[in-house]
């Protein structure tokens, strides 16, 4: 399909990252070839929302406290109950895009059973495949949710796409794949433009901005490839979201005067103050990026950001 800039004759979306987990994280954790002796920083966990006056939809589930607990992440809410604090019951959801089987993107799908899974071909094809024999591929995925989304097939609830597809106008999803044979992104029609959750094509901002690939990966030439991909799905790359990054809920600005630090909206300008993830940064095309280069093109900042 043509990625095309222009806006679309469609109603903008509302659009909602909402932070159920956290973790911390060594730098070979987050990155290859990060120093095992070096903090890495933390990954928070999301799931999304975007809503306009004609469709709801939930882009990933997440995992719950059995699942937390088992894999030793700091549990902060359930995401249905995140999403009801946005005024979204789980149980009447419609559409759901799961971006990929992973345990933190796809458990609690037994919490929407009114919905529609929107899946890649090739995503089921990998969770399924020859490669979950092995630990480095399989471990991100727990075996029973895989089965219960194969059951979701035979029950008629899961819609599956070939690559790029538009569900609604102003929302369509695209194969990424690198982290997972199977990975999708979400691009999503806003009051500022086109917008694209990248969940784990980039989880954190410098994966993608600093060509780091995350370690758990499937094929790193397509995760560098699909970088390229999320910014020419994008109105600005600052309007490419990263699928874990804490500097997501400090970027954008809180979604009530009683959500701050649960969830925040994505579809506006930065919080004053906020520090980002995109500014005065070097995409992939050669401008500023990162804080190596930040004293160089902004001297006034540089005392303001960590690495």
């Amino acid at each position: 399909m043509t990625h095309s800039p222009m806006q679309p004759e469609a109603e903008p979306f509302e659009v909602y990252a909402i932070r159920y987990a956290t973790v911390a994280r060594r730098s070979s954790e987050n990155f290859i070839g990060g120093d095992p002796h070096e903090e890495g920083g933390p990954l928070d966990y999301f799931v999304w929302l975007a809503r306009n006056a004609s469709r709801t939809f939930v882009i990933d589930t997440g995992f719950n406290a059995v699942a937390a607990g088992r894999r030793r992440r700091e549990f902060l809410r359930s995401p249905v109950a995140g999403l009801q604090l946005l005024g979204v019951d789980a149980a009447t959801v419609r559409d759901v895009v799961i971006t990929h089987l992973h345990y933190d993107h796809v458990g609690n799908f037994d919490l929407f059973p009114a919905a529609r899974f929107h899946l890649q071909d090739r995503e089921m094809a990998y969770a399924t495949g020859r490669f979950m024999a092995i630990g480095h591929f399989a471990n991100a995925y727990e075996p029973d949710e895989v089965v219960a989304m194969v059951r979701s097939v035979y029950a008629g609830r899961v819609e599956f796409h070939n690559g790029d597809a538009v569900i609604a106008p102003g929302f369509s999803v695209h194969h990424i794949g690198g982290h997972t044979d199977g990975l999708q992104a979400v691009r999503i029609w806003t009051r500022v433009g086109w917008l694209v959750l990248a969940s784990d094509a980039s989880h954190l901002y410098a994966n993608m901005n600093e060509h780091k690939p995350f370690p758990i990966v499937a094929d790193v030439m397509q995760m560098a490839e699909g970088w390229r991909k999320l910014q020419s799905l994008a109105s600005a790359p600052r309007h490419v979201i990263p699928g874990h990054d804490p500097l997501v809920m400090q970027r954008y600005p809180a979604a009530g005067p009683a959500l701050d630090g649960i969830a925040v909206r994505l579809d506006g300008p930065a919080r004053p103050g906020g520090r980002t993830g995109w500014v005065e940064q070097r995409t992939i095309t050669g401008r500023p990026h990162g804080p190596q280069d930040l004293c160089k093109f902004a001297p006034n900042r540089c005392g303001t950001v960590r690495r």
